[in-house]
């Protein structure tokens, strides 16, 4: 029952993942939209515990860690894809299942089978083998410092949703507790980027005003200037549809969370994460589908030897 619950939540993360793309080449407030991610899966998980009445225990406040962790991820990798190569950022924050394992045999002596433990490497391979398809030269390590915060991060998570449910915690009420300090995270970061900055700049005007009212026309002569200069370039996304748009996309991540505790307290960590790393399937099954991209042989070999993996899990399960 654990890997249909962790099959489930690959193909949630991976539709995130999905969006996550699209997302990334529209003009818009990329922390805006994450803080919308979050907010959506609070609002969610309150809503849905409001008819089930999930009772709220003591390790449902592992949903703190668990949402910082999220935070820590999700910002390192999204600045590793910013300023590093793609192809090895990829790698790097898809062996999380590695740091799980260790972690979850330092920390509770879960051990694996023969069997387990050879289903595990072969799925690993498979997903790397996949990601180092992508034109990657290790020459080039830009960005690699952010892709393992990001890893250790994705990995850290991981194990504190395995902890909430040895704790027997509830997993609406840690979801919420997660989803809520993730959204206070991404919110002040948003404040502190976009609000602050503006409120510096009014508290040095001069106190008729004039100073404002030249950057005013300064901007409004700059925005003009960069019109003309580009005039196919899209106007930036307005605050209220970055964070509609985010909320949708947290419609995934929130799905994707909802199962990913079952799956944790049914199975041994390191196969569940290994399992839900292998959303990049479905991310190449979009490339392949909507890009019209074609499947390199490394990238057959690897989605041959990842599903062999997992079909190995299947029948030792």
């Amino acid at each position: 029952m654990w890997l249909l619950y962790a099959a489930a939540a690959a193909f949630c993360f991976g539709m995130r993942a999905i969006l996550y793309q699209w997302s990334s080449r529209k003009p818009l407030d990329r922390n805006l939209m994450l803080l919308g991610v979050f907010l959506c899966g609070t609002i969610l998980t309150l809503a849905v515990n409001a008819f089930l009445g999930q009772p709220w225990t003591r390790g449902a406040m592992t949903g703190m860690a668990m949402g910082t962790f999220s935070f820590v991820a999700n910002m390192a990798m999204y600045r590793g894809f910013a300023v590093g190569k793609a192809s090895l950022v990829a790698i790097i924050t898809a062996l999380p299942p590695v740091v799980v394992a260790a972690g979850a045999y330092a920390l509770w002596r879960e051990t694996l089978n023969v069997w387990q433990f050879g289903a595990l490497c072969v799925i690993l391979l498979g997903i790397i083998v996949i990601r180092y398809s992508n034109d990657l030269k290790l020459s080039n390590l830009n960005g690699a410092q952010w892709a393992v915060l990001a890893m250790l991060g994705f990995a850290a998570n991981d194990l504190s949703s395995k902890q909430s449910q040895l704790w027997s915690a509830e997993v609406l009420p840690t979801l919420t507790t997660m989803f809520a300090t993730g959204s206070l995270l991404f919110f002040a970061v948003w404040f502190k980027m976009s609000v602050q900055p503006k409120r510096r700049a009014a508290d040095l005007d001069s106190p008729d005003g004039t100073a404002s009212a030249a950057r005013s026309a300064g901007a409004t002569v700059n925005a003009v200037a960069e019109t003309e200069a580009d005039p196919g370039r899209p106007p930036r996304w307005p605050a209220w549809r970055t964070l509609l748009w985010g909320m949708t996309v947290g419609l995934t991540n929130a799905s994707g969370m909802m199962l990913i505790l079952p799956a944790f307290k049914l199975g041994a960590a390191g196969l569940v994460s290994a399992v839900i790393a292998t959303n990049v399937l479905l991310i190449l099954l979009f490339t392949r589908v909507f890009l019209k991209e074609r499947f390199t042989r490394a990238q057959l070999l690897g989605i041959g030897v990842t599903i062999a993996g997992v079909l190995l899990l299947r029948l030792m399960e």
